[in-house]
């Protein structure tokens, strides 16, 4: 079973919450940091915003400071592109009868907006939501949870992700990991090498490199 993370790997999306992240914060007069960064990268958005509220010291609620992250994203899903060779590789895989699925941290409504305006649905057997879970993917039972509704075993699935800590949850739960390059994350780059089963910049050389398709 192949686990594809949407945002910076299905598609080119990571910027648009970059985006977010500093008005957000600009309206507030705080800088965006790394460790600002590290706390809500790909984490669900109820947890983001509590993350916020707290290392922020805000009197927003969790609720208000999610109303504004959406009002601010509005339809960006509705424009975003997908990444190179993405559409290719799902071809691919289809046709040599693999199952997939989506597990991401987005929120459903931009996730089915995405998919579904870039005809990618049709990929999937299924999307596993975090948000919905109430947990991020740097845990396990993220992955274990999507592993269980797919019917398969942890150990044969493999994971395509551009987050170390999202790989670091996957490889928790037993799963092989492919890292995958996205410049929202390239300061992690020489660790994902190091840490993944496999390392690509980019899912084009699943194309050029079948002895490698084969492997993940």
């Amino acid at each position: 079973m192949f686990f594809f993370d949407m945002d910076g790997v299905l598609i080119d999306s990571n910027g648009i919450w970059k985006r977010v992240d500093r008005e957000f914060l600009a309206r507030r007069g705080l800088s965006y940091t790394h460790a600002y960064y590290e706390g809500v990268a790909h984490v669900p958005l109820p947890l983001a915003a509590k993350f916020t509220k707290e290392f922020c010291r805000l009197p927003d609620s969790c609720e208000s400071i999610v109303a504004e992250w959406m009002e601010l994203a509005q339809d960006s899903y509705a424009r975003v592109s997908v990444k190179p060779g993405v559409r290719a590789y799902l071809k691919q895989c289809k046709s040599e009868g693999r199952r997939m699925a989506v597990v991401t941290s987005s929120v459903p409504e931009h996730c089915h907006m995405a998919l579904g305006n870039l005809d990618l649905e049709k990929y999937f057997e299924r999307v596993t939501f975090a948000q919905e879970l109430g947990m991020d993917k740097r845990r396990p039972d993220v992955w274990l949870a999507a592993a269980r509704a797919a019917g398969v075993r942890p150990e044969d699935c493999t994971v395509f992700d551009d987050s170390l800590a999202a790989c670091q949850g996957a490889r928790a739960a037993r799963m092989r990991v492919v890292g995958v390059y996205d410049t929202f994350f390239a300061q992690n780059e020489a660790e994902m090498r190091s840490y993944c089963d496999v390392y690509i910049r980019s899912v084009e050389e699943l194309l050029w490199a079948p002895e490698r398709k084969k492997r993940t």
